[in-house]
């Protein structure tokens, strides 16, 4: 296995060509997570780092030659994809974690503190904002297992917000409220709302007429994207004790009629889309889907959490095909474009991995992790979570939390446009690899 390592403090410019649009979160509205265009097959430097001043979660859009997204500081940022130059900053009040979409010379984006908004994608000036009932992250009593028992404890691994869709004039999007909303795109009136169980931090997907989503209330369901109606529902895993194997966290992905979904009950799921009806569900032992799955030509790539593999799987049935071991967690969504994956972890490592050979081909590791990997890692390279705590108590789930960050952790997904790989880092960086 043949590693370049990049060293993220070597950053250098240089120009860059036209750029092929990825307007947002998994590239389409079906959320297939495959880019057209050629991979990068070779990693030679850093072109450029954006620093913000918080933790880049956010998935960047690329459009017209600048990257669109959020940070963990409360701005929106477009950034020059040639430079690396900020276009303009667009302040909220709270987080940001949502992926932006572009669409008509607007950028929809949520924010934690409870507003969707429009923002000109030329000026940064904001045209429409829409109000949600509020933002809160999925919660639960004695959550994974952490004491005191009785109280109830927002989940830290909850920290993505739903990345809106833009279709036929019309922007939909989950909300932390446990609504599916649809917005008209030019004004941010409200067209409908679904109300689901608990909270919908999962993203839109989109065919046939039909929008797909997950809720953190267990149930995946299919809508009606023009009238918000419920065409059926699917449920999933329950764990009614510490919730822990409990709700749907990631982005469906659809193709060929079917629909393919992450599962924190520890299962990969196929469903019919027309009628909803299980195909197959992929056992991932134990291990969280929080990430997206990739699907093209009858192949499906998906990332699991404590598990840490990348996984290929065959779209009929579910069999896999090929796996590859991660020493840390995966939250971020592999991108494929053409013969490669790009898989992003925990440990502040990006992977490009060569499809056909079936092998990792050359590996990104921010300097983050450079100076803290070896702090919270064990013998074996897995993460050593007893090494990130105070003690087992819920105050110290923040802290713990805190720590793992350090490494640069990844958990946006990249996104590959134009010959660049751009992907967002806990260090607060945009980068952009070449």
């Amino acid at each position: 296995m043949k590693h370049l390592w990049i060293t993220a403090g070597a950053v250098l410019a240089t120009a860059t060509g036209h750029a092929q649009d990825a307007p947002m979160f998994r590239c389409d509205l079906a959320r297939t997570g495959v880019a057209i265009g050629s991979p990068l097959t070779t990693l030679t430097k850093i072109k450029w780092a954006f620093h913000t001043d918080g933790r880049v979660i956010s998935t960047p859009a690329v459009v017209g030659g600048t990257a669109y997204f959020g940070s963990t500081d409360g701005n929106v940022y477009a950034v020059e994809t040639a430079t690396g130059t900020k276009r303009w900053a667009f302040k909220t009040e709270a987080r940001v974690t949502s992926s932006p979409a572009v669409e008509a010379g607007l950028v929809y984006v949520g924010s934690y503190d409870g507003n969707f908004y429009a923002i000109d994608a030329t000026t940064g000036l904001l045209r429409w904002k829409f109000r949600t009932k509020g933002e809160r992250r999925f919660a639960g009593k004695h959550l994974h297992g952490y004491p005191p028992a009785g109280e109830v404890i927002p989940d830290p691994f909850d920290v993505y917000l739903s990345s809106p869709a833009v279709w036929r004039g019309v922007v939909y999007f989950g909300s932390g409220d446990g609504n599916v909303y649809a917005l008209d795109a030019g004004t941010g009136r409200l067209r409908w709302k679904f109300k689901t169980g608990n909270v919908v931090h999962a993203s839109p997907a989109l065919a046939g007429g039909m929008l797909y989503i997950g809720s953190w209330d267990t149930w995946f369901y299919a809508l009606n994207a023009r009238t918000g109606r419920l065409e059926w529902r699917f449920k999933t895993g329950e764990d009614t004790q510490v919730h822990n194997q409990t709700g749907i966290q990631g982005t469906a992905a659809i193709s060929g009629g079917v629909v393919f979904f992450e599962c924190r009950d520890a299962h990969v799921y196929a469903l019919d889309a027309r009628t909803g009806r299980k195909k197959w569900a992929y056992d991932t032992q134990g291990s969280w889907g929080m990430s997206s799955p990739a699907v093209r030509n009858g192949r499906v790539w998906f990332t699991t959490a404590d598990g840490r593999r990348f996984r290929e799987v065959d779209a009929a049935n579910g069999n896999e095909t090929f796996a590859l071991q991660s020493s840390w967690y995966f939250s971020a969504s592999p991108a494929i474009v053409g013969s490669y994956a790009y898989a992003a972890n925990w440990d502040g490592r990006l992977m490009a991995i060569d499809l056909e050979a079936q092998k990792v081909a050359w590996v990104f590791q921010t300097d983050s992790s450079r100076a803290n990997l070896a702090k919270y890692t064990k013998p074996d390279g897995g993460m050593n979570y007893r090494a990130t705590m105070l003690e087992y108590f819920a105050d110290d789930i923040g802290v713990e939390f805190a720590r793992i960050f350090t490494m640069g952790s990844f958990l946006a997904s990249p996104v590959l446009v134009d010959g660049v790989l751009y992907v967002g880092s806990t260090d607060g960086n945009l980068y952009a690899l070449m």
